[in-house]
């Protein structure tokens, strides 16, 4: 008997969309800078076919790889994404701005790119936020339109996010998910594809 030989297609992959997001990270000095970079990628074969993602900023001369196995998946309204929340730029320096260029390639060798432009502020809009637990109780600062929990297990998995819609209030008037052992405040300035995140707090 002949067996069929199964073979992968030799059919570019694609990039429906891209999103680039700038991040404040909170640190001992002033606030660092990170990329959330995002695609929503195709493939003939199943998303499993896909092996590289690449992001470069010609103009400056940048390149960074994201391999299969490390890139973060996550599915929102019926379509997966990946990418990293991790694209930073060495010792602190501030991520440029402008057009960058992604680049998907599957296990075939095939590869598609899309641009990307990501012009946000050189500057931070508002003021970096904190927040405070103490007694069972929050509060938080912060001038960003939306803010919300990012909230963790005692092994530092995240289990849910929560918004806020008051400034202070009990912690138990949140119901925090099942197993969330700390929490940071997100703070988000969607208009310009901005945010903070600032450190964890306990929350039990």
């Amino acid at each position: 008997m002949l067996w069929p030989v199964l073979s992968c297609s030799n059919v570019e992959p694609r990039i429906l969309y891209g999103s680039i997001e700038l991040v404040y990270y909170e640190t001992d000095g002033e606030p660092e800078e990170r990329f959330n970079f995002f695609v929503i990628p195709e493939d003939d074969d199943g998303i499993e076919n896909l092996a590289e993602l690449y992001l470069y900023h010609d103009h400056d001369g940048l390149r960074w790889l994201i391999r299969e196995d490390d890139w973060v998946r996550f599915q929102h309204e019926d379509q997966t994404w990946i990418g990293s929340r991790s694209i930073a730029m060495t010792e602190g320096g501030v991520l440029p701005r402008g057009q960058y260029r992604a680049v998907l390639v599957n296990k075939s060798g095939e590869k598609t790119e899309r641009f990307i432009s990501f012009d946000v502020p050189e500057e931070p809009r508002f003021p970096f936020p904190s927040f405070s637990i103490a007694e069972g109780g929050y509060s938080f600062e912060s001038r960003y339109p939306r803010n919300h929990f990012i909230c963790y297990d005692s092994q530092g998995n995240f289990v849910g996010t929560v918004e806020l819609k008051n400034r202070e209030g009990s912690i138990s008037s949140l119901n925090l998910p099942s197993g969330a052992s700390t929490a940071g405040l997100w703070a988000e300035d969607a208009e310009y594809y901005t945010s903070a995140l600032t450190d964890v707090l306990p929350v039990r």
